[in-house]
């Protein structure tokens, strides 16, 4: 079974991972190669950032591996798309460990970006199609570019925003690839297009094998950090394996009865990113409403509101751990169950969702309770004070403060 060579290619990226991933952690603290902690950041002690080198590597490995089997030759067949996947990942890779380690401005990251998903696009991985107007659209060459370079910059930025918390992107990823890679992979069996759909199923499984081993040393409390080179290449993978099915497809061979199928991978992504896209949008609006640069960083991301909240730490993670759970599991159930149902599914996790993520607001509200009633003084307490005599007064001079 086909299965099994996705299982092994993402058991190979996870083990070079995790390996790569503990080496880096040690050789961090023997060289001090980790910032200082800065005011927006939620973790108290300086933490090493660069694990996103192992998961790029751990990449790398896994797809070595996967063009020496014979079922994924056909992957390999054109080698422009894994060179230029490549390509866009080690440039992406480069710019954020500078970033990491340096702390480049925003223009600089921006155009490095723009240029990793020029590079994507000019290999082949592009948007050709929209199913759009009542069927599908072909778009020109040159809107092909563009809305593949947009794409690909607005899902690895709105990663890259929500990377805020220990194990938060990491599992997030995990859990959005996993439910894409479902859908991937019966895609490309039940229709017998496989030459459409592998290269986005060996590049989700390459992507949950890196998740899952650098997992275990960023879960909170997280020893390593991904930084900006791991985060923005989660997305440029993400928005590649996206890419490369309804890309590639041909709109033709695609039935009235399979359309819906056939573009999931555009609605899919997007309903997975749901949260993430939402606190991009808000800090874009926030930060220019300040007069700031949209990617000017600050400490009011969705992460940063949930624990003003009144969540911890990891209830904040498993908190969006849900949300992505419910949306794209929900996503996914339309294709096995009728419409009814998995509206259902997605209604019903979006209440229990509503309510944990809203837990601590009930928790905060004060009870209105009725004021106890007034405490009478006694007869003696009264005779008391009537009796005793009066303080003399003290000169203002002499008081703490001024006088009234």
């Amino acid at each position: 079974m086909r299965i099994v060579f996705y299982v092994l290619v993402t058991g190979v990226s996870a083990l070079v991972t995790f390996g790569l991933a503990f080496l880096i952690l040690k050789l961090s603290h023997r060289y001090r190669l980790y910032p200082k902690v800065r005011e927006r950041d939620v973790h108290t002690r300086p933490t090493p950032r660069l694990g996103g080198i192992a998961m790029f590597i751990g990449m790398i490995v896994a797809f070595v591996v996967a063009s020496g089997l014979p079922s994924m030759s056909l992957i390999f067949s054109e080698p422009l798309k894994v060179w230029g996947l490549f390509a866009a990942a080690l440039i992406i890779v480069l710019i954020g460990v500078a970033d990491d380690i340096w702390d480049l401005d925003w223009m600089t990251k921006l155009a490095g970006q723009i240029i990793a998903g020029g590079v994507l696009a000019w290999s082949g991985i592009q948007i050709y199609t929209l199913p759009i107007f009542g069927g599908v659209t072909i778009l020109s060459p040159a809107a092909s570019l563009a809305l593949t370079v947009f794409a690909v910059v607005l899902v690895m930025n709105a990663i890259n925003f929500i990377d805020g918390l220990d194990g938060l992107v990491a599992g997030v990823a995990l859990i959005a690839n996993g439910v894409f890679f479902i859908y991937s992979y019966i895609l490309a069996v039940n229709t017998g297009q496989s030459e459409y759909f592998n290269l986005a199923s060996l590049i989700t499984a390459v992507l949950i094998g890196a998740c899952l081993g650098f997992l275990p040393l960023n879960f909170y409390p997280a020893k390593l950090f991904m930084g900006d080179a791991g985060a923005l290449l989660v997305g440029l993978l993400m928005a590649a394996s996206a890419i490369s099915v309804t890309g590639n497809a041909d709109p033709e061979s695609w039935g009235g009865r399979q359309l819906l199928p056939a573009f999931i991978p555009i609605l899919l992504p997007a309903a997975v990113l749901l949260l993430p896209l939402l606190d991009f949008a808000l800090a874009v609006v926030r930060r220019l409403l300040a007069g700031k640069s949209p990617f000017a960083a600050d400490r009011k991301h969705l992460h940063h509101r949930l624990m003003d909240m009144g969540h911890t730490h990891l209830q904040s993670v498993l908190v969006f751990y849900s949300w992505t759970t419910v949306v794209a599991v929900g996503c996914l159930s339309f294709m096995f169950v009728p419409w009814y149902w998995a509206t259902t599914i997605i209604a019903v996790g979006f209440v229990v969702c509503t309510a944990v993520t809203l837990g601590p607001l009930r928790r905060r509200t004060p009870l209105l309770r009725e004021p106890a009633p007034a405490a009478v003084p006694s007869t003696d307490a009264v005779s008391a004070l009537e009796a005793a005599p009066a303080p003399e007064a003290t000169p203002a001079s002499e008081t703490k403060g001024h006088p009234l």
